[in-house]
Formats: structure tokens, sequence, C-alpha cells
């Protein structure tokens, strides 16, 4: 079996079929973890593998980028339901704090994409399509 083959890569079962025929020949798949994993999250939210290493990167991040939004507008929609009406004007008035609590929920966000918190939220993704 030729590493050709690698671009034809639909699913993460494949891969780790087409890794243990080039491990048997001595030889490894380039970058397998990384593809690996992408594919699992694929796997999760139900999204179709471009077949190729470099597309699926790139989707990936694509998706991930959906998702750290898509993450954003439930915090913010959060928010708001936590608010208490009487809290209306005061809100009005603080647009600088309202910012930098859009900051601080990025980095959150950022932060805490763990492959853990990743799963559940790859979940969400195909909502979004």
């Amino acid at each position: 079996m030729a590493m050709d083959n690698v671009e034809d890569i639909k699913s993460v079962d494949e891969l780790r079929r087409a890794q243990a025929a080039a491990q048997a020949q001595g030889t490894s798949i380039t970058n397998y973890s990384q593809w690996e994993q992408i594919l699992e999250d694929f796997d999760t939210a139900g999204i179709q593998s471009t077949g190729s290493f470099d597309g699926d990167v790139k989707l990936h991040s694509e998706v991930m980028k959906q998702i750290e939004q898509f993450i954003e507008a439930a915090q913010e929609v959060q928010k708001q339901q936590e608010m208490s009406p009487k809290f209306d004007e005061t809100s009005k008035v603080d647009n600088q704090t309202s910012s930098d609590k859009d900051q601080i929920i990025k980095a959150n966000v950022v932060n805490g994409t763990s492959s853990a918190i990743m799963a559940d939220y790859m979940k969400y993704y195909h909502m979004l399509g």
C-alpha cells in the first residue's frame, strides 16, 4: 500500500487502518496524531472530512472559530437572562465594563478549549450550519 492513499481518508477508522498498514511497512503517516484528533472531533460533531490532512486542518480551524462565536453568543444570552430588569439603567451607562467582560469571556473560551470541553461543544456545531 503506497502512502499516496492517505489523501483518500474520510474517517478516523480509515486513518487508523492506514496508520497500521504504514507501521507494518515500518513507516508512519505524517501528522497522524493531530489528524486523528481532528477526525475524532469531526465524528463527534457529524462533520464530513475533506479527505486530506491540509483540508481537514483548515476546516477544523473554521469550525473552531464558529464554535467560539457560538459560545460567546450563548454566554451573552445567559448574561442577559441573569440580569434583573432593575439593573437596566446601570447597564446602559457602563459600556466599558461590558467590553472588558467580553475580553474576559474570549480569554476563558480560548483557555478552556481542552479536548474534553472541545468534544462537548463540537456536538453543538451542527446546529450552527
